[in-house]
């Protein structure tokens, strides 16, 4: 996925206008280092609390979530354009994953009993390790925030968060709500960081861990930073998941739910279908379908709740460098049926690019290796199930995958051999709280959500007891 450099400054583009509607300063040295000072004074508190006492917190934030989620969704909408339903439907969801975690804490931090021990009794406990430092992408500003924060919350550890450059109303917004709902001072803060602060932070003893999403250049860079100190790194980063459909019983109906996948987040999520890989005796019908609605839809207001309009990507570079990879894939002897070009939004501005469907991509065409962030199909023809796990696996991405199929033991057989993080069969991909998220090859490493998050950043310390001394 592709990000914005710090160096830029933070401030919010209304990305359906391109007007810029505030800036704000970067962070100073010394907010730097006084921040520092107080993650570490809070972890000496907050990690004595109990689990309950943490969980009622954690609970309240769920809760201001959820009642605020309108409110807070309009911001999202006017920081990074996305559609103003889907940003309703990403808070609330952030919510649920407050929620989970509050419910499930005392399970989840249960003492495990290893059992066969010579002595009284051995178990594993999992504690906290101190202040982390959490580096958050644009394209889902609060949810990304709520799948690294809350474990990590209940776990005990403090956190200091740096947010994207484009979202950083959005990043006021959390902290504040965290404040109201009960977090001590230093437990949440919000850093407006610049890269060489962000090395300090890493480098800085007191911090024990760092976790990423965003590029795999970013992720490259701090994981050296982080290994450089010693420290605990988890990223998410790119993908480019593949979607195989081996059998419909309509293949343009299949069509149009990859399509809505698709253009899920105006196609900007790491595990958007970036790949169609389709047998050859639906795949004319299937890419028929898909041009015939791509071109039905227009730009428009991304809070528009019109089925056939699409909203803006999320910043100018993001608009421009869709175009230019979908250019070169062209110009390398790709078809580009329909989209890929700027145009302009209802009101004559803003980073629109019309959505594309591109066929006929090669092993040496650069759009065959590539992440396209943004509302670019790309349609692979496969004569079996074989060539289509081979093509699937053919990727230096490994997020996700799905695979569709009438009959459900070959589509469970296919999803076996996808060399993948999550595998789906008959969706496009499962979403819960309780379910870990995460990827293998250059996705990255680590999983967030579901019952594996807390043990990310977690001392997971044998206590071992052998009894009674006899004199």
């Amino acid at each position: 996925m592709t990000t914005t450099s710090a160096s830029q400054g933070y401030r919010t583009i209304n990305p359906a206008t391109g007007e810029l509607l505030k800036s704000f300063d970067n962070a100073t040295d010394q907010q730097i280092a006084d921040a520092l000072d107080a993650s570490q004074a809070a972890y000496e508190q907050w990690s004595r609390k109990s689990v309950a006492e943490r969980a009622a917190v954690v609970k309240r934030i769920s809760e201001l979530l959820a009642e605020r989620s309108k409110d807070i969704a309009a911001v999202i909408t006017t920081e990074m354009g996305k559609s103003l339903g889907a940003a309703v439907g990403e808070v609330r969801y952030s919510a649920q994953i407050f929620g989970y975690y509050a419910d499930e804490a005392e399970e989840l931090l249960a003492d495990q009993p290893i059992k066969q021990f010579s002595g009284q009794e051995a178990f594993v406990q999992r504690l906290p390790i101190g202040p982390l430092l959490g580096i958050m992408p644009w394209n889902f500003p609060v949810y990304q925030v709520a799948r690294f924060v809350a474990p990590n919350l209940m776990l005990g550890n403090t956190i200091l968060l740096k947010h994207a450059e484009i979202n950083p109303q959005v990043a006021q917004l959390l902290e504040e709500l965290f404040t109201e709902a009960g977090l001590p001072e230093g437990v949440y803060q919000n850093v407006f960081a610049t890269h060489d602060q962000i090395s300090t932070i890493i480098a800085d003893p007191r911090v024990q861990g760092v976790s990423l999403t965003g590029s795999e250049r970013a992720g490259a860079a701090v994981a050296e930073q982080a290994g450089r100190h010693l420290k605990k790194v988890v990223l998410e980063l790119g993908g480019s998941d593949p979607y195989i459909v081996l059998s419909a019983p309509d293949a343009r109906a299949a069509a149009r739910d990859a399509l809505a996948t698709r253009m899920g987040n105006w196609g900007q999520a790491c595990n958007s279908n970036k790949r169609m890989i389709v047998m050859e005796d639906l795949y004319d019908d299937f890419v028929d379908e898909l041009v015939q609605r791509s071109s039905a839809m227009k730009p428009g207001d991304p809070t528009s709740r019109d089925a056939d309009v699409y909203g803006p990507l999320s910043s100018e570079s993001a608009a421009d460098g869709l175009t230019e990879q979908i250019a070169a894939a062209k110009e390398a002897g790709a078809t580009v049926h329909v989209g890929g070009e700027r145009v302009s939004g209802p009101e004559g501005e803003g980073f629109y690019v019309s959505p594309a469907v591109i066929t006929d991509v090669d092993q040496e065409n650069p759009a065959y290796t590539q992440e396209l962030f943004g509302m670019a199909a790309v349609v692979y023809k496969v004569s079996s199930a074989e060539e289509a796990v081979a093509l699937a696996n053919d990727s230096q991405y490994g997020l996700g995958g799905a695979v569709f199929s009438t009959d459900l033991d070959e589509a469970k057989r296919v999803a076996d051999q996808l060399e993948v993080g999550m595998a789906n069969v008959n969706l496009a991909s499962a979403a819960g709280a309780n379910l870990p998220f995460g990827g293998v090859k250059r996705s990255g490493f680590g999983r967030e959500l579901g019952p594996m998050a807390v043990d990310e950043f977690a001392n997971k310390r044998l206590y071992a007891v052998q009894g009674p001394l006899e004199g």
